[in-house]
């Protein structure tokens, strides 16, 4: 029988400039859907916010997959991830002039 979580990573958080979630530890799992929705009407141009992977987490690397920052208030957009070793989280590089008020999510599944 496989074994499945969910677990939010980012509540209510206002993401300007350097952004991420916090790590989450999933070693057991082998495939992950994060999900991002925005609780608020987000300001400036939105990016792409980047799954990165950890042997340890606290040291990052990309692991390539992206979301777009959802463009409005309640969107939500998402990334499907496996073969990710240990620990995950999503960052972002926002631009100067924008702000999102995120709730990011981790589904997982053995």
């Amino acid at each position: 029988m496989r074994t499945s979580t969910s677990a939010i990573i980012a509540r209510n958080e206002t993401w300007t400039g350097e952004a991420a979630t916090e790590p989450y530890e999933a070693g057991w799992a082998k495939e992950a859907i994060i999900f991002v929705r925005s609780l608020k009407a987000p300001s400036g141009p939105q990016v792409r916010a980047r799954v990165e992977i950890s042997p340890d987490g606290m040291n990052w690397a990309p692991e390539g997959a992206e979301i777009p920052l959802p463009d409005r208030k309640d969107a939500v957009t998402f990334a499907r991830v496996s073969h990710f070793g240990t620990w995950l989280r999503l960052a972002a590089t926002l631009p100067e002039d924008s702000a999102n008020t995120v709730l990011v999510t981790i589904h997982l599944k053995s």
